[in-house]
């Protein structure tokens, strides 16, 4: 997966369209992604004894990575592309304008 947590991404589909936030967890097995504020669902909870607050919570649901794009601080959304630099290390750059992410 080319998104890491803490990224900052802008949601490219769906109902939360265009809105930013950071990424708070990477689910690789499925292929998902959870943005902090995006994709947000009403969750009716009952009250058990780990939760004893009862009601409409509000939570964050997966959305897939496809679905979201890293976001340059020189050019927008962009992709992800890969460079080595002198010692061997990989960096993640922009695909549009070449930096580093």
């Amino acid at each position: 997966m080319r998104i890491k947590k803490g990224d900052r991404v802008q949601v490219l589909q769906g109902k939360d369209r265009g809105h930013q936030g950071a990424v708070m967890r990477v689910l690789p097995k499925t292929n998902k992604v959870i943005v902090d504020g995006v994709n947000r669902v009403k969750r009716h909870t009952r009250s058990t004894r780990a939760t004893m607050q009862a009601g409409i919570i509000d939570k964050e649901m997966p959305m897939p990575v496809s679905s979201v794009a890293v976001i340059c601080s020189q050019c927008g959304p962009t992709r992800v592309g890969y460079r080595y630099d002198d010692l061997g290390q990989k960096i993640r750059v922009c695909r549009k304008c070449g930096g580093d992410l």
